[in-house]
């Protein structure tokens, strides 16, 4: 069975992990109204998506 043979400092665990942490969610502005949107993803203001409105938001 295989045993480590020393332990793992701390030094040594915490730059291993130094890739697990969570990054910020990338935001960006909407052409047509100017809301914040994910990228590409419809934007949930204005239902434009690409310059083309894709869902009427009229109420």
């Amino acid at each position: 069975m295989a045993v480590p043979k020393r332990k793992t400092s701390p030094s040594k665990r915490n730059m291993r992990r130094s890739h697990d942490a969570l990054k910020a969610t990338p935001y960006q502005e909407c052409k047509n109204c100017g809301e914040l949107k994910l990228p590409h993803n419809l934007c949930r203001a204005c239902g434009h998506y690409n310059g083309r409105e894709i869902i009427s938001t009229e109420a």
